[in-house]
């Protein structure tokens, strides 16, 4: 893999769509870096995307099947014998069982995989720091340069400014659990390599908070929400990638063909490889002079204020907190049963 994480491809509004027979994940990957959002690595063999993304939430599902139980006792010899006290050996168990799942994931994707930092780490700078720079150590010992690799932190102020000062180490960073406009604001800002904004998530949160129960694919709000991002930062001239994420359904993912990447679950792979129906490119980089001082500057308060100003935004981002950090600690139960049942 030679190519820089910010080397962003744009597809220029020439590449209009030429009909082939090909199948619509073919298609879309023809504009589009498809990028695997799972922890399974049987189906990142079976799609070969160009990266992927994990979570903790991924991790977990992968965690209980038989066939990873090697990496998991693998994490936990790790941790009993880096941590001092309980909680540092789990903390260290956890961090090497997302790295052995992301190294075995890096022999079967070209491009970057994305390691989740512990979401209970959301509002806590320094220690996002320093568990970023762990992890990246820890993938280091298994051969793997850190150009490989992004750190997933969630869009808060201060994972965001975890990420500027972790970017500036050359520590690649890509920043999730991002709703609202003012996160993508500020994550330009920070020069961050890579956002997710997510899609699905907000569609959820229109169907269950307003009279509203079904969108056209493109004005699906977590659609909108998307384009409306990924204009922006092509407007000013932004380097950040845009990589849509959480999915609802295909319509979603065909109405942002040509966003920079997208991270697409194995079920939704699945629907885009059997179907042939031809994918027009949606999102291009177009013909705009971009305007870099057309870029605003959000500072703290600003961005709070912003933030708070969209209920969905700032619920879902609280909510997508509280469900990793649920799902963290039944990883951690987990790892703490079988370090029990060893002795």
């Amino acid at each position: 893999y030679m190519g820089h994480p910010s080397d962003v491809v744009c597809s220029s509004s020439s590449s209009k769509f030429e009909p082939t027979m090909s199948d619509q994940f073919a298609q879309l990957a023809q504009h589009t870096v498809i990028v695997a959002d799972t922890g399974d690595i049987d189906a990142i063999r079976k799609y070969k995307p160009t990266d992927a993304t994990t979570n903790p939430s991924l991790i977990l599902s992968a965690a209980q099947k038989k066939e990873y139980e090697g990496l998991v006792n693998d994490a936990i010899d790790y941790g009993l014998k880096h941590g001092k006290t309980e909680a540092e050996q789990l903390e260290w168990t956890l961090d090497r069982l997302a790295v052995n799942f992301g190294t075995e994931i890096t022999h079967l994707v070209p491009g970057v995989i994305s390691t989740e930092v512990d979401a209970r780490l959301s509002f806590d700078k320094d220690g996002s720091i320093e568990r970023a720079r762990r992890i990246i150590k820890l993938y280091e010992e298994k051969g793997i340069a850190k150009d490989r690799v992004l750190i997933k932190l969630a869009s808060t102020w201060e994972g965001i400014k975890a990420a500027e000062q972790l970017e500036k180490e050359g520590i690649h960073c890509n920043l999730t659990l991002l709703f609202s406009f003012a996160q993508a604001v500020a994550c330009a800002n920070a020069k961050v390599t890579l956002i997710s904004p997510f899609v699905g998530r907000i569609l959820d949160w229109y169907v269950a908070n307003t009279s509203k129960k079904t969108y056209a694919a493109s004005e699906d709000p977590g659609v909108v929400s998307v384009a409306n991002i990924y204009n922006y930062y092509k407007s000013v001239g932004s380097k950040v990638i845009v990589m849509g994420a959480s999915f609802r359904n295909k319509g979603e993912i065909l109405e942002l063909a040509g966003c920079d990447k997208l991270t697409i679950g194995p079920g939704l792979l699945e629907e885009l490889r059997s179907s042939t129906e031809p994918v027009q490119v949606k999102l291009t980089a177009g013909s705009v002079e971009a305007d870099p001082s057309k870029e605003i500057i959000l500072d703290e308060k600003a961005f709070r204020w912003q933030h708070n100003e969209d209920q969905m935004a700032t619920e879902k981002l609280s909510d997508g907190i509280r469900k990793f950090t649920v799902d963290a600690i039944k990883l951690e139960q987990l790892v703490l049963q079988r370090i029990k049942d060893r002795k």
